[in-house]
């Protein structure tokens, strides 16, 4: 969810990346109607502890056991699913002439990254229908080289260099003239000629399709200018919540950051929940035959799918205590928050069945008379958010693991312009709690200029807005009223922080990180001074407070002097304690003061 102070800043200076709905706007999102994910999916809760095998038995008669020896508890929920290779190259090819007839651009959404085994396979069938006569023409010649479209058409340029001129000129020209009679496809860096069929992990969904909305439902072409596109989500589960979205603003037009409401999210995700846990169970099938999900200490058969070759089988698991513990969550959100939960549910999906019995059964453990608790299609909940957001109301909610990831980028890009701002609060099954926010990684390109420059770029917003729910966290559960003060006043003080513009600038010899942080420090100490339910917190920052104040164009100056040099921390991954807290604290003044407290 957005911070409190985050949220606050942002309505009163609403992002500007926005852009309007054009009133005949042809953008849309298209999915298959058979064969995919949703439309094959089996799913069966297991009474008590066991374990299972995933098991091929070919029309041939050939058999083998593709993974074994997979444990379940008692009341945990397991599903297969298959992706029918055929359809989805049907649905590509059907896609691409009705792009190409509409005058749209062509647009592929999918998550590689984390989808590491189904998705890039999945990108793999695309990049061959579209390019259809260059793979088929050049089919000896990219065999010899062992090109993989399943890395991308990166990998057919990168294989092809070493080829005679005349053989690798005659296969860039193929590659351009398809462009020439087929539809216009999304560009990821049109002056580089960088296609959204390059690399598989260029446009990732939950970053590509908030970016639609946000661009008025579109993306660049080939002349770096803005055009209607058709989304390419194959399978149903989740692409019809992104139509949702779509045909919404198409009615109502763009969303105003400065008056909409926000949407935080409850997320399923303890265990390897669900499909972000699929990775070791999902396999392309080598023949036709049967794939079974065998019970081994029984045999019986818990589910079964056919499959043809080249298909995508996937087994996923989602455990009862993360379920149970899932729609506790939801309840105390909602209670606590005054605001509607929806759980985003498909009753005619296989697997969405079987967990609404269970939120069915478990909200029963609760006092919910006096909340307003829904189940709804993804589609559905789609709506109903939209309809909430466009009145400035809030609503949370509650998912399963592809959906915490998806809604947690959507939302924030729209009503903050980034998702890096979001809080992500995990509470943990025994009781504890797990608060980040988005990090970028490892920033390399941070810790770089800091060691070439002395220069800290890295904006710690989301670190503050962390320590914010953490002591949250320890005054609800441990009733501490100190707590509750702190997490308040530091709330505030990042308000300020944001008011008065003290986020890192991007260039050397300018405030950075190190700067941030005092300004931080010296509002958190103002808003301690100047709160009145704590008399020992008050009294104790009130001079220092005054202390950081009085002492502000000096530690500044200390701190802006430190940077212009290069910088030796000791290590990169893991830097030297010493030399790091050294390059971090260069302001006298500044660590007198902490130090002192």
């Amino acid at each position: 969810r957005a911070p409190a102070s985050v949220k606050r800043f942002s309505q009163k200076n609403p992002h500007r990346m926005m852009k309007a709905w054009p009133g005949e706007s042809k953008c849309r999102v298209a999915h298959m109607s058979a064969g995919d994910f949703y439309g094959s999916e089996k799913s069966v809760t297991v009474s008590g502890a066991t374990a299972v095998r995933i098991e091929f038995n070919g029309n041939n008669g050939d058999s083998n056991v593709l993974k074994a020896g997979i444990k379940l508890l008692p009341g945990e929920i397991i599903d297969s699913a298959v992706m029918n290779v055929q359809s989805l190259r049907k649905f590509f090819a059907e896609q691409i002439d009705a792009a190409r007839k509409d005058g749209t651009l062509l647009s592929l959404h999918l998550k590689a990254t984390m989808m590491k085994v189904s998705d890039p396979i999945m990108f793999g069938h695309a990049v061959t229908v579209y390019y259809k006569e260059v793979f088929e023409k050049h089919a000896a010649t990219f065999k010899e080289l062992g090109v993989n479209a399943n890395n991308g058409l990166a990998d057919v340029y990168n294989r092809i260099q070493n080829l005679p001129e005349a053989k690798r000129k005659e296969i860039e020209d193929d590659i351009q003239a398809v462009y020439t009679g087929s539809a216009a496809l999304a560009m990821v860096d049109s002056r580089k000629g960088i296609t959204n069929l390059h690399v598989p992990n260029n446009i990732i969904i939950d970053a590509s399709m908030p970016n639609v909305v946000r661009d008025g439902g579109k993306m660049w072409n080939t002349n770096d200018e803005l055009q209607d596109t058709v989304a390419l989500i194959p399978d149903r589960s989740y692409a019809t919540m992104y139509q949702a979205i779509i045909e919404d603003c198409q009615k109502n037009g763009q969303f105003d950051p400065a008056t909409m409401g926000s949407v935080s999210n409850v997320g399923l995700m303890a265990q390897k929940a669900e499909e972000y846990g699929s990775h070791d169970k999902t396999f392309e099938m080598k023949a036709a035959g049967v794939v079974k999900i065998i019970d081994e200490h029984s045999g019986a058969v818990l589910l079964e799918q056919a499959v043809e070759s080249g298909d995508i089988f996937r087994m996923c698991q989602v455990k009862d205590e993360p379920i149970r513990d899932w729609v506790k969550l939801a309840v105390n959100r909602a209670q606590e928050a005054g605001q509607p939960a929806v759980f985003w549910l498909d009753s005619n999906r296989a697997h969405d069945a079987q967990l609404i019995e269970k939120v069915n059964t478990y909200l029963k453990e609760h006092d919910t008379k006096d909340l307003e608790i829904h189940i709804k299609a993804p589609e559905d909940a789609m709506r109903f958010s939209c309809e909430r957001i466009r009145k400035g109301q809030n609503t949370i909610s509650v998912t399963g693991n592809v959906l915490r990831d998806y809604l947690t980028d959507l939302f924030p890009i729209l009503e903050l312009g980034t998702s890096a701002r979001m809080l992500s609060i995990v509470p943990l099954l025994n009781g504890g709690g797990l608060f980040e926010t988005g990090a970028g990684g490892s920033a390399p390109k941070h810790v770089q200029q800091f060691l070439d420059e002395g220069h800290l770029r890295w904006d710690s917003l989301g670190e503050f807005c962390a320590i914010v729910a953490s002591f949250e966290h320890v005054a609800r559960v441990y009733s501490n009223a100190k707590a509750t003060v702190l997490a308040e006043t530091l709330d505030e003080a990042v308000g300020q922080y944001l008011e008065n513009g003290r986020t890192p600038s991007r260039k050397v010899n300018e405030p950075d990180n190190r700067t941030s942080h005092y300004y931080l420090a010296l509002y958190w100490a103002q808003a301690l001074a100047a709160q009145s339910k704590d008399g020992e917190l008050k009294s104790r920052f009130a001079p220092i407070a005054e202390q950081l104040q009085s002492a502000e164009q000096k530690i500044v100056s200390e701190l802006n002097a430190a940077q212009g040099s290069p910088v030796d921390i000791g290590g990169y991954f893991q830097p030297d304690f010493q030399k790091a807290s050294a390059a971090m604290r260069p302001s006298a003044t500044l660590n007198a003061i902490i130090d002192n407290m």
